[in-house]
């Protein structure tokens, strides 16, 4: 008998809930603010009393579930009109990122860390810190990411258009100078002689310091597999040696890469990561010390 009774509580709970959530409309489903979470752990906490204690009328958790509910209704229809009572119950949204910086700030007030920063981009599909115009960590806890603008279809198109008529235009340029040149070519070989030596010396060394330049870009190891993109090496201050092991670089080479952008300290930096193409991003710390 107890078992019968235990079954037809369990059904009957578990439609009443049901029925509950409904009325509360698609709000409370699609949206979890602090407010619906209260609201929704209340319910499910009066219904496993009702269920599991059987000596309990089952009309003692029916209307604490009902009282629940139109208060939440209430609230809601009352804060359509009342923007004040509907920030106070469901917060301000917090701006993390803007303009590609973070908003140190806000992240300390909110005990945002870089790692759920880090997975909540991915899961938008972004990379990089420096791509995204505006990062916002909305009331309901999702991060809604907007990436900076980039060129349209249509606008790329009317610029290889307009590239097209500025080569064309070039081209006959060149051509008319070319003329032009080949008939005082004759006069300007002698004058030109004495100084070709020294522009293929200047080549050179342009040269030389082009293949400088690009032996010192960031190169990663065969072997290497992106666990977390983009790779973080320095996180609050402290640097991830683990990631520039797996890299095969140093905290020396860190630090030429940061004494490039004028930084000489490890607590200089608040977030500094690397992506698939070898460019770092360096936000510096500014928190008061």
């Amino acid at each position: 008998m107890e078992y019968g009774s235990l079954l037809l509580r369990t059904v009957l709970i578990y439609f009443v809930v049901f029925l509950i959530m409904r009325l509360m409309g698609k709000r409370e489903i699609g949206k979890m603010s602090v407010f619906d979470l209260v609201i929704s752990f209340m319910i499910a906490e009066i219904a496993v009393l009702v269920i599991e204690d059987t000596k309990r009328p089952v009309i003692e958790g029916i209307v604490p579930m009902a009282v629940l509910m139109i208060i939440q209704v209430l609230i809601a229809y009352i804060g359509l009109k009342n923007r004040k009572l509907r920030l106070l119950f469901d917060g301000k949204p917090s701006v993390i990122i803007a303009d590609g910086k973070l908003n140190q700030k806000e992240m300390k007030k909110q005990r945002y860390n870089l790692d759920d920063l880090m997975l909540q981009l991915r899961e938008n599909q972004v990379a990089r810190v420096a791509d995204v115009e505006f990062a916002i960590l909305e009331t309901s806890g999702k991060l809604s990411v907007i990436p900076k603008e980039s060129q349209s279809p249509s606008s790329g198109q009317s610029q290889q258009g307009q590239q097209g008529q500025q080569n064309q235009q070039s081209g006959q340029q060149q051509s008319g100078q070319q003329q032009s040149q080949q008939g005082s070519s004759s006069g300007g070989e002698q004058k030109q002689g004495k100084h070709g030596k020294q522009d293929k010396q200047d080549k050179q060394d342009k040269n030389n310091e082009q293949q400088d330049s690009s032996s010192s870009d960031i190169t990663f190891p065969s072997a290497y597999r992106f666990e977390t993109l983009p790779v973080p090496l320095i996180m609050d201050g402290r640097v991830m040696d683990h990631n520039l092991e797996k890299l095969e670089k140093n905290r020396l080479w860190l630090k030429q890469q940061l004494r490039k952008r004028g930084l000489t300290e490890w607590n200089q930096v608040f977030f500094c990561t690397i992506d698939h193409k070898g460019e770092l991003f360096v936000d510096e710390n500014r928190r008061k010390k």
